[in-house]
């Protein structure tokens, strides 16, 4: 099921899932700050702004929530007070509405490369200021942050030393680690990825860092049993994807795999389950704050 739901998406918006039967994963094309399709003017204040991912959409409210007037539906903000009132552009999949975003009057919309690339230019056909962004590092993060700041006139930093409190402090751990997102075929991030460069920033050793393959996916390769027991991690993250009922599920497809128990880390129990938004997708501060956290914990 999980897998008949993803692959029509790895093309369009460069997902992985996993299906019921493997780990699926589901990634909405990352939201680096690439440059603005339509540069709004210096001199044009932006009051009114349309955001196409939902980590645009948390970081202009943590800025000023005052400016967001349409945002994308996302499952991480369904029953999130702060966003019932704000108008939706889009809903699960269906691709944002033109006529819905151009009656909102934005001064700016804000889209994901990879996903709102066609609504983008026919925004800029219309004359409407836009942005296209894509976050695969935390770098990005940060520069998009202060980009979003700077368009709107707000103050970055108290996000900014946020994003700063959920890393660690001195980290020394160096486990070797190898993140896999689904099983059939078996994939897990290089450090092109949001989840390779979260690792790196935890100071974890990737196994799958420097590895480099045939998948259509940028940032993640695909790795056959024999490189996995080769590779021998002390820990291993597997990725409960966004429509899992539960962690259980994950764990016993990977348990069916006559290597799995052959490796050190399902020997010592050192497998974790993380959620699909925060490590592979950003998706949110929030979802970004309790990856963060899980990784400071467990590894």
């Amino acid at each position: 099921m999980y897998r008949q739901w993803i692959l029509p998406a790895l093309a369009i918006v460069l997902s992985i899932v996993l299906s019921a039967c493997s780990t699926a994963i589901t990634q909405q094309p990352p939201a680096t700050v690439t440059e603005a399709n339509t540069k709004p003017n210096n001199q044009q204040t932006i009051n009114r702004v349309v955001t196409l991912s939902s980590l645009a959409t948390d970081i202009i409210y943590q800025l000023d929530k005052t400016k967001l007037v349409g945002i994308t539906g996302s499952s991480l903000f369904k029953n999130n007070p702060n966003f019932q009132d704000i108008t939706r552009v889009s809903e699960g999949q269906t691709p944002p509405n033109l006529e819905k975003i151009v009656a909102l009057k934005p001064d700016l919309v804000i889209g994901a490369e990879g996903f709102s690339n066609l609504v983008i230019q026919r925004l800029k056909e219309l004359g409407i200021s836009t942005l296209l962004t894509q976050v695969k590092t935390w770098q990005a993060l940060e520069e998009l942050t202060q980009k979003l700041a700077q368009l709107i006139n707000a103050n970055p930093q108290p996000l900014l030393n946020r994003y700063q409190s959920f890393l660690p402090k001195n980290p020394t751990k160096n486990t070797s680690t190898l993140v896999l997102v689904s099983n059939q075929p078996i994939l897990a991030p290089n450090k092109n990825s949001w989840a390779g460069d979260l690792l790196a920033k935890f100071q974890l050793k990737n196994l799958a860092a420097e590895l480099q393959g045939k998948s259509s996916i940028g940032g993640y390769i695909t790795l056959s049993p024999e490189k996995v027991l080769e590779a021998n991690p002390e820990a291993i993250i597997l990725v409960n994807a966004p429509q899992a009922n539960s962690q259980s599920d994950i764990l016993a497809t990977f348990k069916k795999e006559p290597f799995w128990q052959k490796l050190q880390a399902t020997q010592n129990n050192r497998v974790y389950v993380f959620d699909y938004y925060g490590l592979v997708n950003p998706g949110s501060i929030d979802a970004i704050a309790k990856t963060c956290q899980q990784l400071k914990q467990n590894l």
